[in-house]
């Protein structure tokens, strides 16, 4: 049996090819430890910069509690937090006021029909007159005040202090927006009105 040797040059390529196989594998093993040492070295420095942030951070909440701590105490001392809550409460009014003010304008105005016939006169030749006729069933507010006579706020309001100074009627502090009902004097206006219209 003949064996036929290759030629020189395959033999040559396939001898170099195989030592540079091995030596690329030797290369790697040896690489790669310093590789995987460069990314441990990374990741301890990272780790050891992250803890050094969180301590910061726990410093920093710790620093901040003692601060909220202090400004709590010294908030009670504070001379601005009566106005602050005077405020507040000026704030919750207004949005009450408001709020009462779109329940109660529908319900004037279906009473109004009802209050208009009874004192077509007095309306024309007195607001007083017609003022006090209106708030004799039922207490109201200056703003259904207003609506009902179809004047301005300022016009309403200096005709209710008028009315309450004089003593015909008498307002209810207590609740907002103030309500006004009318008082004996204020009665007695009324039926004085009324009896010198039925004369005339």
């Amino acid at each position: 049996m003949l064996v036929e040797i290759p030629e020189p040059e395959v033999i040559l390529g396939v001898i170099l090819a195989f030592i540079v196989g091995l030596g690329g594998l030797y290369l790697y093993y040896k690489i790669r430890p310093f590789i995987k040492n460069k990314n441990e070295v990374f990741d301890a420095s990272q780790s050891e910069r992250l803890e050094y942030y969180e301590r910061q951070l726990i410093d920093m909440k710790i620093r901040l509690d003692a601060l909220e701590i202090h400004g709590i105490e010294e908030k009670s001392e504070d001379p601005n937090i009566d106005l602050k809550q005077f405020l507040e409460k000026l704030a919750k009014s207004e949005v009450k006021e408001k709020l009462v003010e779109e329940k109660v304008t529908p319900e004037i105005e279906h009473e109004k029909p009802v209050s208009v016939p009874n004192i077509p006169s007095v309306e024309h030749s007195n607001p007083t007159n017609y003022v006090l006729q209106l708030i004799t069933n039922k207490a109201m507010t200056s703003r259904d005040i207003q609506i009902t006579l179809k004047r301005s706020r300022e016009h309403t309001s200096r005709l209710m202090k008028k009315l309450f100074e004089d003593g015909y009627v008498q307002r209810n502090t207590e609740s907002k927006p103030y309500t006004y009902s009318i008082t004996e004097k204020g009665l007695a206006k009324v039926e004085e009105v009324q009896t010198s219209h039925s004369i005339a």
